[in-house]
């Protein structure tokens, strides 16, 4: 694993483990052209687990996992992701299969990002 991913994946754990408790347990991020792809593996707290097992649990969890996390990244981009990765940060996609414990987030940035 490159410095560059290693550096991107530690600033998401961060900031997932600052604003839910709980970080991912494994990230695996590819840079494709303008985008840094991520699968995040292992999000969820116990707490949320327990709440997903009712269908309005899974959607306040899925929300909170989503949109929430969106729109953390619309009013700034966590420190330092700009810099490792060269470029200025445009637009978050994100979702999780609250299944499976896993989440995908695309993250778009202005520029192609040099490996």
């Amino acid at each position: 694993m490159s410095k560059k991913i290693h550096d991107f994946n530690d600033i998401i754990r961060k900031l997932r483990k600052d604003l839910f408790g709980k970080g991912p347990e494994r990230i695996t991020t590819i840079f494709v052209d303008n985008m840094a792809i991520s699968t995040l593996y292992g999000n969820l707290t116990p707490t949320e687990k327990f709440i997903a097992g009712t269908s309005e649990g899974k959607e306040m969890v899925h929300m909170a996992r989503t949109r929430m996390i969106q729109e953390v990244y619309d009013e700034s981009p966590p420190e330092g992701l700009e810099e490792v990765v060269g470029a200025k940060f445009v637009h978050l996609f994100s979702d999780i299969k609250l299944e499976d414990d896993i989440a995908v987030s695309v993250f778009l940035f202005d520029r192609i990002i040099e490996q």
